[in-house]
């Protein structure tokens, strides 16, 4: 035995059978996905709303119109969603009947509400077939000396990076449909939150360029809370062709590693996990052109996960997951402090602060 080795004690009979069920939990949490995904494609969240927010597996069953000879099935995969938290249930008279909670509250179409945004695009694209098997591709990747810059195992797998506007509809054209209305729902989730939690964050600023803004909704939601702020949105000419002309938003079809239009601030919202460390400095170089000193007012608002486990456990697992699914998917990343701290420094600015957390992302602050 080599000096310093240590010997693993071989463990307890409790610990060897609670090891087992950890190994069946890891194992197999790809079938609560799957299931997740079943309820999603359903349409169980919207069915239980419609149903006055309760539903019986019997009362699913019809409403959904499925065959009678799958009640029985549609009970084991609600149990299965009920422990997970996706669903929440109380019995009544041997009758077990179904609710939503804050997460299938998200799932629910056609809700009118500020903070709601239905997510259902997002899971079915981290769920989609062309996500599982760049993720089940990941071993091979890591194999493969590629040269760099590295693509990422799902570019790798599939011969095309996710979300270019060109290379992924060849791919498969539902997919990069269903991957962009499921972005645009993530990122535009809890604005109302961002602006009553921080609403000091705009106050005296006089303009504002949101980068890569898409339909402008975070931009409406700025100019409702802080009226006298002239918003411009930048993004690519394919993205704001079908943007709304309501006269309230400036729409500017360009390229961020190119340009940025000038203003006092600009906003990246959950812009640069995309992107490698190299290509947010390039991002922050063309921010930092575009905005007048900090005695003038002059910052950069970024909106993104700040990795780190003071949040809890449960928050820093679901950041450590979205860490994956860029690494999987995209050439982009999630940070933690030291991170940003680097790329704000290497881009030349000189100074930052984190506002705020809220949940898992942070809101920055970065001075010129």
């Amino acid at each position: 035995m080599s000096a310093g080795s240590m010997t693993v004690l071989a463990p307890t009979d409790a610990e060897l059978l609670q090891a087992q069920a950890d190994l069946w939990r890891h194992s197999l949490y790809y079938l609560t996905s799957m299931a997740f995904k079943c309820a999603v494609e359903l349409g169980i969240p919207t069915a239980i709303h419609n149903l006055g927010g309760a539903a019986s597996v019997e009362d699913l069953v019809t409403a959904l119109s499925l065959p009678q000879n799958k009640l029985p099935f549609l009970r084991r995969v609600m149990r299965l969603l009920v422990t997970s938290g996706i669903f929440a249930s109380d019995s009544r008279a041997h009758e077990e009947t179904y609710r939503l909670n804050p997460l299938s509250w998200l799932l629910v179409e056609g809700v009118d509400a500020e903070d709601h945004t239905n997510q259902k695009y997002f899971v079915l694209s981290t769920v989609s077939k062309h996500y599982v098997e760049a993720a089940l591709s990941l071993a091979d990747w890591f194999k493969k000396d590629l040269a760099p810059p590295l693509p990422s195992p799902f570019e790798e797998l599939h011969g095309v990076p996710l979300l270019h506007p060109e290379k992924t509809p060849l791919l498969d054209n539902d997919l990069h449909n269903t991957v962009l209305e499921g972005v645009a729902a993530h990122d535009n989730l809890a604005i109302g939150t961002i602006m009553r939690e921080c609403h000091d964050l705009f106050r005296g600023v006089k303009s504002l360029t949101d980068c890569c803004g898409g339909d402008g909704t975070t931009a409406r939601a700025i100019v409702k809370a802080h009226p006298d702020i002239k918003c411009t949105v930048l993004d690519l000419p394919d993205v704001i062709k079908n943007a709304p002309a309501d006269g309230v938003i400036n729409y500017v079809g360009g390229d961020m590693f190119k340009s940025v239009p000038p203003s006092q601030a600009v906003l990246l919202k959950l812009v640069l996990l995309h992107w490698s460390d190299d290509d947010c400095v390039k991002i922050l170089e063309q921010c930092r052109k575009a905005i007048p000193s900090r005695e003038e007012g002059g910052k950069v608002i970024i909106i993104e996960i700040v990795l780190g486990p003071s949040l809890g456990p449960v928050m820093f697992e679901a950041q450590l997951l979205m860490d994956m699914l860029m690494m999987v998917n995209t050439r982009g990343r999630q940070r933690d402090e030291n991170d940003w701290r680097e790329i704000f420094m290497k881009a030349g600015f000189s100074d930052y602060k984190i506002v705020k957390k809220l949940g898992a992302r942070g809101v920055i602050e970065v001075y010129p």
